[in-house]
């Protein structure tokens, strides 16, 4: 690969989560961009990587492996992204089913609150609405709406479905250590998700501490002065600099992609970093 021309997009959607295209679009997507390297990094949820890793071969471009986790981490909800771990590993797979089932549970629970304060409607709708993606408040809002329950998706969440509101069910909170440790079992490495959202200096050392040995640089919502104090704090570190559009595709926005790139020898480097992709080399 030629590095100077090389460039990849580490951090993209599909409809097995909350993005738009499925896994083989979105790989046909990034190789019309000209990106010769990148991961899928559905929320909690991986069942779109072996197809998509599959393709992305068959059409020359490289796909790592990839998943962005939620983790409860000093009272707040943060993302960790998991990259070059292996796709089907078993521990993590059941890890990420019992996510799943957690999620379905809440969106039940969700149902019963609202039909206790009279707002009927139907769970298998809710289910039919996230389609193959990962069931959350946003279909139940959806549904409310459908039905001219809220006027709004805002007053949905306003009045029913945001935290400490009615109808609202708490997730199952999983913690850091929890997250870090089914990536590495997996021989994957973990970065800091989009750091500049919602992360203080202080969590930021705590989280690196927790173990975490990369860092996303690149993200559309870092500026240039976040861009060079997270290179900073990566140097210092010796942390792995990642980065992408966070692609979702549809309604949230096309313009993203093929903007937030980094080069194609992170994805190098996180091979080399991964205990995964270190076993492959050395069984090959």
């Amino acid at each position: 690969m030629n590095h100077h021309s090389c460039y990849a997009d580490l951090h993209l959607h599909t409809n097995h989560s909350d993005g738009y295209y499925s896994p083989r679009d979105l790989v046909d997507k990034v190789r019309s961009l000209g990106l010769k390297a990148a991961a899928i990094t559905d929320h909690d949820e991986i069942s779109g990587l072996p197809d998509a890793i599959q393709y992305g071969e068959k059409c020359g471009l490289e796909l790592l492996a990839g998943v962005e986790l939620s983790v409860h981490f000093h009272g707040k909800d943060i993302h960790i992204l998991g990259y070059g771990f292996d796709p089907v590993d078993k521990a993590l797979v059941e890890y990420l089913a019992g996510l799943r089932n957690n999620r379905i549970e809440r969106a039940r629970k969700t149902v019963d609150k609202l039909t206790d304060l009279g707002l009927y409607i139907s769970f298998d709708e809710v289910i039919e609405v996230a389609g193959s993606g990962s069931v959350g408040r946003p279909h139940v809002a959806n549904v409310l709406l459908k039905y001219g329950l809220v006027s709004s998706f805002k007053e949905a969440f306003d009045k029913y479905l945001g935290d400490g509101k009615p109808a609202n069910v708490r997730k199952r909170s999983v913690k850091i250590e929890e997250a870090l440790q089914i990536i590495e079992t997996a021989g994957g490495v973990c970065s800091i998700a989009h750091p500049g959202i919602q992360i203080d200096e202080a969590e930021l050392m705590a989280l690196i501490k927790a173990g975490c040995s990369a860092l996303e640089v690149v993200h559309p919502k870092h500026n240039e002065v976040d861009m060079q104090y997270y290179r900073k704090v990566a140097g210092e570190h010796g942390l792995l600099e990642t980065g992408g559009s966070d692609f979702h595709g549809g309604p949230k926005g096309e313009e993203a992609i093929g903007k937030y790139t980094v080069p194609c020898e992170v994805v190098e480097h996180i091979k080399s970093s991964s205990q995964y992709h270190q076993s492959r080399i050395q069984a090959s």
